[in-house]
């Protein structure tokens, strides 16, 4: 007794075909259910339960658009309570630093922020705390460090050695200050610095409004020091020692956010990407396991001669 060849063959491409038409069938059925979901919900957020929103930053703060515009959905999500600002970043570029903040800041303006640093959060990361609330670190964490940073490399002598030379056609004798190919001049260091002064006038300007304290206060304080939780306490740069359990307890205290309203991460996607996301996953998955079975060897049993 033996399997037909030409019969498992054609069911092959026969379970090919239904597959085929079944997920393009569940992908239509996504685009309409994505289409509801923009229609009752605007602003991209599905209806649900009341929670607290959890913004976690580490590493490199840069300028990261779909982050603002989570937190900018966030802030109109009715079912978002309060957000807590999970640091975790030693900073970042001036402008990325400005961005967020101006996004937390606009969050701030109509719910609770509460800011927790955990091993690290200074310089931009510290001005991102600065809408915040409540400002928390634990005793050991580094925070501070208002200031500005600017560096370059002057290749000069290590090009002369080489015998390398750079011919640099400019505009105006600042165009290229600074630059790699030539030592920093004195008129462009006081460009420069002049540029630095603003930068950290801004910076001091964001500390003193966000913590409530004289801009003379600031800049005593805003030499590039980094400073510990347990320090920053007593300087005024943060408000108490506690993480995200004593954020909850503040919010609940505080705020009457229920210590029991559950927290959960910030989406950058909206609501209709996520869904269309997870479900082309699953139907992508799937037709791709169907495949893989349904174009495998054919198995032919043959009776022994």
């Amino acid at each position: 007794m033996g399997l037909d060849t030409d019969l498992l063959i054609e069911r092959r491409r026969l379970k090919r075909r239904l597959s085929l038409w079944r997920a393009l069938a569940v992908v239509a059925g996504i685009a309409a259910i994505a289409a509801l979901v923009g229609l009752a919900a605007p602003d991209g957020t599905i209806p649900g339960r009341a929670h607290v929103a959890r913004l976690t930053v580490r590493g490199f703060i840069g300028d990261d658009r779909r982050v603002i515009e989570a937190l900018d959905r966030a802030a109109r999500d009715q079912n978002v309570q309060a957000l807590i600002l999970a640091i975790d970043s030693p900073g970042g570029s001036m402008a990325g630093g400005e961005a967020l903040h101006a996004a937390i800041a606009r969050f701030a303006a109509r719910k609770p922020v509460v800011a927790t640093m955990g091993g690290t959060g200074a310089s931009a990361a510290y001005m991102i705390a600065m809408p915040a609330h409540r400002v928390l670190a634990r005793d050991s964490t580094l925070t501070g460090s208002i200031g500005v940073l600017l560096q370059t490399f002057d290749l000069s002598d290590l090009m002369a050695r080489l015998g390398v030379r750079a011919e640099t056609l400019v505009s105006g004798p600042l165009k290229n200050q600074p630059g790699l190919f030539h030592p920093l001049s004195e008129e462009g260091r006081a460009s420069l610095a002049r540029i630095i002064a603003d930068l950290h006038g801004q910076f001091v300007a964001i500390v003193a409004t966000g913590r409530r304290m004289e801009e003379a206060r600031v800049r005593e304080l805003a030499d590039g020091r980094i400073f510990t939780g347990r320090e920053a306490v007593g300087l005024g740069l943060i408000d108490a020692i506690g993480a995200e359990a004593e954020a909850r307890a503040w919010l609940a205290a505080e705020r009457a956010v229920p210590a029991t309203t559950p927290v959960r991460d910030l989406e950058t996607r909206s609501a209709t990407e996520r869904l269309l996301s997870s479900s082309l996953g699953a139907v992508i998955n799937s037709v791709v396991s169907e495949w893989l079975v349904v174009d495998g060897p054919v198995a032919v049993w043959q009776p022994s001669r």
